[in-house]
């Protein structure tokens, strides 16, 4: 499938390496000009100048998305440079903290979904009413295969938490906003080769839970991860689609050209 996103600016949460950067790599490949956010200034530096190499436009915004003042100052950034945001990708997310939830901080438990629900939210809404006003726009909540299988990944609570409460989100976002020409989405990206998972199979198991631990490891071992190019050229072929309220899956059908 051809996708052509020309005269599109899209902004890209947590763009600095992983997923987020190769979703950025292809929009720009598909016309966006795209903002990359992150908090990591000098991998946000390099995505944006591979996407310079190829012709394209982008912007690297170094930001906080858990600050509501430095989100807002992106916001402004991205528009004031790259015009209205009319695509919305929030892939930002932490996973931490991992381990028994009697031995969680339940501040750091918050600070988790804050990152993971609330940003995301906040994000949204302020970008809302320039996508309603032209009536076009396109947000997709990168999620987790997790939310069909929560007690799965005992010791991570506040992530499996979090990420169902952004499919949530998700659905009623959509359902409100049905023929507004803005479409709202989930997309669980599968199993994928990213620093967040190397950072999992780097920490002790007797903090985090053998059983967690043992979980990535194999994954990795057996080699059934996917590269984070390959999640990133499904959630674009979805793109396009005009339609809303959906939890797209990787592992899914790709939908077929109209040509």
């Amino acid at each position: 499938m051809t996708i052509s996103l020309n005269g599109h600016t899209a902004l890209v949460t947590g763009a600095g390496r992983g997923i987020g950067r190769a979703t950025a790599l292809e929009l720009a490949k598909a016309g966006a000009r795209v903002a990359l956010v992150a908090r990591s200034r000098d991998e946000l530096t390099a995505g944006a100048d591979l996407i310079r190499e190829l012709g394209g436009t982008a912007l690297p915004i170094t930001a906080d998305v858990a600050d509501p003042d430095q989100l807002a100052e992106s916001v402004a950034r991205a528009r004031d440079e790259l015009g209205s945001v009319d695509i919305l990708i929030n892939n930002a997310a932490v996973v931490w903290p991992l381990g028994p939830s009697t031995e969680i901080d339940p501040a750091r438990w918050a600070a988790a979904i804050a990152i993971n629900v609330v940003a995301v939210a906040s994000l949204t809404f302020a970008l809302l009413p320039t996508m309603l006003g032209q009536r076009w726009g396109r947000i997709v909540n990168v999620s987790s295969g997790i939310v069909s299988r929560p007690a799965s990944m005992i010791g991570g609570n506040a992530y499996v938490t979090g990420k169902a409460a952004l499919e949530a989100h998700t659905l009623n976002l959509a359902a409100e906003l049905a023929g507004s020409g803005v479409t709202v989405n989930a997309f669980r990206p599968g199993s994928v080769d990213t620093a967040m998972q190397a950072w999992i199979r780097g920490q002790d198991p007797d903090r985090i839970g053998a059983a967690l631990h043992r979980r990535f490891s194999r994954s990795h071992a057996e080699g059934t991860l996917i590269t984070p190019e390959q999640s990133a050229g499904s959630l674009l072929e979805r793109l396009p689609s005009e339609a809303t309220g959906q939890i797209w899956d990787v592992a899914d059908p790709l939908p077929r050209s109209d040509a």
